[in-house]
């Protein structure tokens, strides 16, 4: 495949990659989380305390996914910052 890159290119250009890169992770361990969880409001607080204590690697999934809602929203104002740096709304391709 032969598709056209500009000869500017740099590592400003990863964001958009690892934006889906943290979304696939984010709605991974979501799901892993919530299959967990239990929203009852007395037992919410107890089936955190389940997944970090008693779930295999239950306490590494659930800061991978705080961590990683943290890692999104600076990969999204980081790839949005580049745009407009570069002006990328300004060409006719882009819409």
């Amino acid at each position: 495949i032969d598709l056209p890159a500009p000869s500017n290119i740099s590592t400003w250009w990863n964001f958009g990659s690892l934006l889906l890169l943290c979304l696939i992770m984010q709605i991974l361990t979501g799901l892993f989380l919530a299959m967990h969880y239990t929203s009852d409001i007395s037992t919410a607080f107890s089936s955190v305390t389940h997944i970090c204590r008693d779930v295999n690697y239950g306490w590494l999934i659930r800061n991978l996914h705080a961590n990683g809602a943290s890692f999104f929203f600076i990969c999204i104002y980081l790839h949005i910052g580049r745009g407009l740096y570069y002006g990328s709304y300004l060409y006719k391709e882009t819409w």
